[in-house]
């Protein structure tokens, strides 16, 4: 006879990963911040599942193939199934980190996919020569100097540019292949960086359905199922709202780029 008091609730670890995907320590997301709690999260009180609450615009291609990389290893390591739950968006970088889970949910009007790389910068060289102000660069070899924003612009630099990208964009493409193999349908749309609302999302195969994380996981695990959340928190000086200036830069950054989704 099994009493009552012995018997073991469900647990789910929950992480939430929100914000744009960058280095540096006061980036929201990147590996090295949130390597710890995702560690401890899937090794803490054994967890049945592990649950990704994602809602990001992107960033850093390397910082989001380095998360889910971690998220995908310690899956296999601890055998634990992992389920994503996008909330506003999971664009570009953030939709990389909900494809390595084993199937994703989203809210009906979360924004999805922006499969692409981008790259974006200022071109200053007209406002020095307005000032007078004469830029001189030395290098040693010719590609030292590609893409400096204050001298003209170079077709080799761009096409240069493009290539890298090309070449990233294939990286992407290929992981979001490898994740979600049989389930994406062939649209041509697919990997051009458009995003769409859950509904066509699931339609195209980049998502599994609709669905917010506790009903979900109370559907599959039960309704005694218990969370464990795990997430990033703000130094005391955030929470007072002393912040520096590179704090506010960042916020503004991350501001556009929500902005970009309509959000």
């Amino acid at each position: 006879m099994k009493l009552p008091f012995t018997s073991k609730r469900p647990r789910v670890a929950v992480i939430r990963m929100q914000g744009m995907i960058a280095t540096g320590d006061r980036a929201p997301l990147n590996d090295a911040a949130m390597g710890p709690l995702i560690e401890r999260a899937f090794r803490k009180g054994k967890p049945q599942a592990v649950a990704l609450v994602v809602n990001s615009p992107g960033g850093s291609p390397v910082q989001s193939s380095l998360i889910a990389a971690r998220v995908r290893r310690l899956a296999d390591e601890k055998k634990v199934p992992v389920h994503a739950f996008v909330e506003d968006v999971a664009a570009s970088g953030g939709y990389w980190l909900a494809a390595a889970a084993d199937d994703i949910y989203a809210d009906p009007a979360s924004i999805i996919g922006s499969i692409g790389v981008i790259s974006a910068g200022f071109g200053a060289h007209e406002l020095l020569n307005r000032h007078g102000v004469e830029r001189r660069v030395y290098t040693s070899v010719k590609s030292k100097s590609m893409l400096d924003p204050f001298l003209p612009e170079k077709a080799e630099d761009v096409e240069r540019l493009k290539e890298i990208l090309g070449d990233m964009h294939a990286v992407f493409e290929g992981y979001v292949k490898d994740r979600r193999g049989a389930r994406l349908t062939d649209d041509p749309d697919l990997f051009t960086g458009r995003v769409w609302m859950a509904e066509k999302a699931q339609a195209l195969g980049l998502i599994d359905g609709v669905g917010h994380v506790t009903p979900k996981l109370k559907e599959i695990y039960g309704d005694k199922v218990r969370f464990m959340v795990y997430g990033r928190k703000r130094g005391w000086m955030s929470r007072f709202g002393m912040q520096f200036a590179q704090d506010a830069a960042g916020l503004l950054e991350e501001r556009a780029a929500y902005a970009r989704f309509g959000l």
